[in-house]
């Protein structure tokens, strides 16, 4: 499950002209249901860089629908993270708990470029992604970008 932070990044820093491997590899994967984003991630993708949204729209990305089981998720990350209301603190946001919540849901790895925190916060709501996802009573797995590629061990030419 890619976050848009990860695909974003990828898609400036690898451009497709340059790297048409990478980016048949990552078709591939789209196709055989290996990757997938949650609608709200690709909604980010397509608004902030409109080209990277066409070709996800072109190799036919799933966009992972937000159901009452994600929201259901969300809210208990929410209060998990000591967030009340709309009091969202420096760490994630709403679409950032949709997102884990989806990835968690589904059962899947979560890609995500997000910084991670080296020194954790002392309050919860200031947690960004992936401390939300390593906490014990969320656990998604959640890897970077440059680990997701180095652990397919793909070789592109």
């Amino acid at each position: 499950m890619f976050d848009a932070s990860s695909m974003i990044n990828a898609w400036n820093n690898y451009p497709i002209e340059q790297f048409p491997g990478l980016w048949e590899w990552m078709e591939t994967q789209i196709r055989n249901g290996l990757l997938a984003m949650p609608s709200v991630a690709l909604e980010e993708v397509e608004k902030k860089t409109p080209e990277c949204g066409s070709w996800l729209a072109l190799v036919q990305l799933g966009a992972h629908d937000i159901d009452n089981a994600i929201l259901s998720e969300a809210l208990r990350m929410k209060s998990l993270l000591g967030i009340v209301g709309d009091k969202y603190g420096g760490g994630v946001g709403e679409n950032d708990l949709l997102i884990i919540a989806t990835a968690f849901v589904t059962g899947a790895e979560f890609v995500s470029d997000e910084k991670r925190q080296n020194n954790l916060p002392s309050s919860p709501y200031n947690y960004k992604i992936p401390a939300v996802c390593s906490l014990p009573d969320v656990a998604v797995p959640c890897v970077n970008f440059i680990e997701y590629l180095k652990r397919s061990q793909q070789v592109f030419r």
